[in-house]
């Protein structure tokens, strides 16, 4: 038994982690690397294994650095099953298709400069047929539902309360008589979210692969996001600006939603429209209704005894045509525009930033983490200048960034899980977080009394 590490090693994207059993590959997730475009597509172009020789795949959860280069693996010779649970395999169909129409968008626009400079043209990272070569390849489960890896290998999935459908997955090993199971967190949560259950806890772990994400650092209590949000809503009122969230379509746009709702409703922010500018989110909201066995049971009482939708209230408006989208730059505030990619490196929000991001009455609400060398990264650190579509921009725009939002644990929520498993792992491996914070929650691991914490480097592998 073996595992090695081919992403999210000392770093937040890409996560793709190669487990051997029986000589025997399984790929626990297969996401897109985000940051540097020209590293990161020579990543995510260049697997680092053999796709042909890989037997199945186990997906933690939908987001695109887990699961967006799943296209690329089918497209390299991967012809085996890809296990999820049922709310992230319907999430799945339109986030990768959504992921395709960008690659093959995105490199028109490569190939036009290209031209110009007489160089060879790009095919595209992946197309949408090479998505509809995965998608049948989906296997989905319940939670809590055993079944079958590859030989020597069982699984099942556990809530781990990150968006929905997200799963902690268990994986049983035998090998010539000896056991082992493996629990693999994907993305951790965090109690008390909108909409979704908490994560759950999983016993008789021998090892543990943990995200870091903010393994260094404590979120403010969500308790406190209607407080903070309705101030911020208050003062782009008051200066009649606009307010840009960039938001991942899969969870984070949903819960800003349900929360502006209930402020809306509440009386305690003054009117203004919302747009849900993503035609992504639009259909990702839809799989959202009909996975109700993901919600909490807040959500559950509003479905059910109130008869009242959290994904709707009278002052939303979700724009799917592209007419609509740009009609909004010519409207004056105060308005709420939400819009694709969460980190600003893809997707409507960027137009929206060309357009505003020079306004000092506009507002950059940030509500989620933002990777290294992102667009989204350098508006949190306040750059004089950025680059949009190859374009500087003067960051003139109020930035504002509200952690609480998080659906990543941080660094408090994650001791707390692993200090509620029944017993602790002989072996833990921190993975998904920049070296920093990923090196200091291994040693908050160590001082709980973990044996063999280990950081992997990308590409380094052990034995289990």
């Amino acid at each position: 038994m073996k595992i090695a590490f081919h992403g999210a090693a000392r770093a937040v994207t890409g996560s793709r982690h190669l487990l051997e059993v029986r000589g025997q590959q399984v790929l626990l997730d297969c996401g897109l690397v985000q940051g540097r475009r020209e590293e990161s597509e020579a990543r995510n172009r260049l697997l680092p294994f053999d796709a042909e020789a890989v037997g199945s795949v186990v997906l933690s959860h939908a987001h695109i650095d887990h699961s967006g280069n799943l296209p690329s693996l089918v497209k390299n010779g991967f012809a085996g099953p890809i296990h999820a649970t049922r709310a992230t395999a319907g999430l799945l169909a339109p986030m990768l298709r959504d992921s395709a129409h960008i690659q093959e968008r995105d490199i028109e626009f490569v190939n036009k400069r290209r031209a110009r400079q007489h160089k060879p043209a790009k095919a595209p990272l992946y197309t949408l047929r090479d998505v509809e070569r995965t998608l049948p390849r989906l296997r989905p489960h319940g939670y809590g539902e055993p079944f079958a890896v590859a030989p020597g290998v069982r699984a099942h999935f556990r809530d781990a309360g990150h968006i929905l459908g997200s799963a902690l997955t268990v994986l049983d090993l035998d090998e010539g008589g000896r056991r082992l199971r493996i629990c693999f967190t994907g993305d951790l949560g965090r109690k008390h979210l909108p909409i979704i259950r908490d994560p759950e806890t999983v016993e008789g772990v021998d090892a543990l692969i943990i995200e870091s994400t903010y393994g260094d650092r404590v979120h403010e209590e969500t308790a406190r996001v209607p407080a903070i949000l309705a101030e911020l809503l208050h003062r782009a009122h008051e200066r009649r600006g606009k307010i840009l969230i960039p938001a991942f379509a899969v969870g984070r746009t949903q819960e800003i939603v349900t929360v502006l709702g209930q402020l809306f409703d509440s009386g305690r922010v003054p009117e203004m429209p919302v747009y849900v500018d993503s035609p992504l989110a639009i259909d990702v909201t839809q799989v959202f209704r009909q996975h109700a066995e993901c919600f909490d049971a807040e959500t559950l009482a509003l479905l059910h005894e109130n008869g009242a939708d959290p994904f709707g209230f009278r002052r939303l408006h979700y724009i799917r045509e592209t007419e609509e989208s740009m009609a909004l730059n010519a409207r004056t505030g105060p308005m709420i525009i939400i819009a694709a990619s969460g980190m600003c490196e893809a997707g409507r929000i960027l137009h929206h930033l060309r357009n505003n991001i020079e306004n000092p009455d506009t507002m950059i609400l940030i509500v989620g983490f933002q990777a290294e060398h992102t667009l989204g990264r350098r508006i949190v650190e306040r750059h004089d200048e950025v680059s949009i579509f190859g374009e500087p921009h003067r960051l003139r725009a109020e930035v504002r960034v509200i952690e609480a939002f998080s659906a990543h644990a941080d660094r408090d929520e994650l001791l707390g899980w692993v200090r509620a498993l029944p017993q602790k792992p002989r072996r833990t491996f921190v993975v998904h977080g920049e070296e920093e914070p990923a090196l200091h929650f291994a040693g908050l691991l160590e001082g709980e009394g973990l044996a063999s914490v280990r950081v992997p480097a990308l590409g380094e592998s052990f034995a289990l």
